[in-house]
């Protein structure tokens, strides 16, 4: 026979006989944890994600597009770089190549430049020969700075055998013998009194020290693109800044002695 008390135990009461059940409603207060703390209001909007995080999700179209083209810019000039060894497609005519390289070299430029206006006896002469010498150090100045600034490093396929080189030459971008050769020809075209045949021959000089840079594996397609844009360019500021005895009297009194 169970015991009084068992009974009593099993009924759950201690004296009015009705079961121990709770409702929900008389529990404590959710867990923090439960579905119903965390659920929230139906009509509430979802928090927008941060602008920079949509950019990350959703790349821009110009980023896209510059990707493009230094990838095209990457496989194009590697094609291209046909000189860039002796084993290349054409490596016989790298020999060639570089002395199209040492003549757009800025240190022929400035001796020559320099030489003549030393030997020079006419007054013309020597401000035409002073203002290219300017041109030449300009350029010098500015492509080393884009190069230092840019640092871009050269392609992977270049041999690193060029003639007479500085620390920033171990960057790519810009091509200094392509904005060379651009301010080059414009100011002989602007200032020297050439035949057409001439003019022909220095444009087609300056097309072919700029195109070499690839052939030879020194540049990329796009360095040699903005080094001419750049020569064109710096030529502009060469004759807005244009020396002459009436702008530079020291300069002229200097080497007219």
């Amino acid at each position: 026979m169970p015991s009084p008390r068992s009974g009593r135990e099993r009924r759950g009461g201690s004296g009015g006989g009705r079961p121990e059940f709770l409702s929900l409603s008389q529990r404590g207060p959710a867990a923090p944890d439960s579905p119903s703390r965390r659920r929230e209001p139906a009509g509430a909007a979802a928090a927008p994600l941060p602008e920079e995080d949509c950019m990350k999700l959703n790349p821009s179209f110009v980023g896209i597009a510059l990707s493009s083209l230094l990838a095209v810019d990457l496989w194009a000039s590697k094609r291209l770089g046909v000189c860039a060894g002796e084993g290349s497609a054409w490596g016989s005519a790298r020999p060639l190549m570089k002395v199209i390289e040492v003549s757009g070299h800025g240190i022929p430029w400035l001796l020559g430049t320099f030489y003549g206006l030393c030997q020079s006896d006419s007054s013309a002469a020597r401000e035409v020969l002073l203002n290219l010498l300017f041109a030449l150090l300009l350029d010098l100045v500015m492509v080393a700075l884009v190069k230092g600034l840019v640092k871009r490093p050269r392609p992977t396929h270049n041999k690193m055998d060029m003639f007479v080189t500085i620390s920033v030459d171990k960057y790519s971008f810009p091509s200094g013998h392509a904005t060379r050769a651009a301010l080059v020809c414009r100011f002989v075209l602007r200032h020297l009194v050439l035949a057409v045949p001439l003019r022909v021959l220095v444009v087609l000089w300056a097309l072919v020290v700029s195109i070499s840079r690839v052939m030879l594996g020194r540049h990329n397609m796009t360095d040699v693109l903005f080094g001419l844009l750049l020569g064109y360019a710096l030529y502009g500021v060469v004759e807005h800044c244009w020396l002459s005895p009436a702008t530079a009297p020291a300069l002229f009194a200097l080497w007219s002695r």
